[in-house]
C-alpha cells in the first residue's frame, strides 16, 4: 500500500499568533489534516519559526516518548528534572521519557526548524516509570556514505538513542540522483518526509514537504531526480500492545 499526503492536505497549526507554524504530517485526532495516529506513531509536526525566536511556555506530558529533531538553526529546552534551559543545534536530537509526567519549555530560536514526534509506547508500562531525558548531538550519530547518497542512522544500528517504544528506527537520506532501494517486509511500515527536492518512491511522485506511508511491501525504491533530502522513520505496522489510539 502507497498512500501520499501532500503539504497542502497535512493539518496546519500555530503559536503565539504566528509566531511558530506546523504543519502536521501526522494530526491530533482533532486535527483536519488527512492522517490520524498509526502503528505506533501518535503525532508528527513540522514546525519553523518563520521570523523572531518564540517560546512554547511550561506544559506537561505523560506516557509518550516525545522527540524534537532540529533540522535548521537552533532551539532551546526546558524541563522540571533539569531545571535549566538546554540548547540544541542543528543536526541533535532530543528525547522526552514523559512516564507518570514531566513538564517542559521550548524555544525556537529565529527561522530555526525542527520535527516534533511523538511516540506510543506501551502506555500500561511507561505511566508507571519515571520520567527521564537525554539529548544528542549531531555527530553522535553514525552516517555511512555510498556512491550517490549518505544515509544517517537517528535510531538503529549503532545509534545512541534508546526508546521503549517497539521497533522503531529512524534514518535520513541525502541523495544526489538516482536510485536506492529500502529492504522491507510486510510487518512494517515506512513513513517518509521530503525535507528538499523531488523524488519517487515505488514510481509516485513526491514534492518538497510531502509525506509518504508506504507497507505491505518488500523493497522501497527511491528515484531521486534532484537533490533530495529524506526523513524516514520504520515501525511496526501493528505493534504487539495496545496503543492509545
Amino acid at each position: 500500500m502507497f498512500k501520499l499526503i501532500k503539504k497542502k492536505k497535512q493539518a496546519k497549526g500555530n503559536f503565539n499568533g504566528g509566531e511558530i507554524l506546523e504543519r502536521k504530517p501526522i494530526g491530533f485526532p482533532q486535527d483536519d489534516g488527512e492522517v490520524r495516529p498509526y502503528s505506533n506513531l501518535f503525532y508528527w509536526a513540522h514546525a519553523w519559526t518563520p521570523g523572531k525566536k518564540s517560546t512554547i511556555g511550561l506544559h506537561p506530558h505523560r506516557g509518550f516518548e516525545i522527540c524534537s529533531f532540529v533540522l535548521k538553526g537552533k532551539i532551546k529546552h526546558f524541563d522540571n528534572k533539569q531545571n535549566q534551559w538546554i540548547p540544541l543545534s542543528k543536526g541533535d536530537v532530543q528525547i522526552i521519557r514523559a512516564g507518570s509526567g514531566i513538564s517542559h519549555a521550548e524555544e525556537i530560536e529565529e527561522k530555526s526548524e525542527i520535527f516534533q514526534i511523538w511516540f506510543n509506547p506501551d502506555l500500561s508500562k511507561s505511566l508507571e516509570s519515571e520520567a527521564s531525558y537525554n539529548d544528542y548531538k549531531n555527530e553522535d550519530f553514525p552516517v555511512k556514505s555510498k556512491c550517490n547518497f549518505l544515509k544517517k542512522t537517528l535510531k538503529g544500528k549503532n545509534s545512541p538513542i534508546k526508546m521503549e517504544t517497539e521497533n522503531i528506527e529512524i534514518y535520513e537520506y541525502e541523495i544526489q540522483t538516482g536510485k536506492i532501494e529500502i529492504s522491507t517486509n510486510k510487518n512494517f511500515t515506512h513513513s517518509f518526509f521530503l525535507l528538499k527536492g523531488k523524488i519517487k518512491i515505488n514510481d509516485f511522485q513526491m514534492k518538497k514537504f510531502d509525506f509518504a506511508i508506504v507497507n505491505d511491501s518488500e523493497k522501497v525504491t527511491i528515484n531521486s531526480l534532484s537533490k533530495s533530502k529524506i526523513f524516514e522513520i520504520k515501525s511496526p505496522t501493528n505493534p504487539s500492545y495496545a496503543t492509545y489510539f
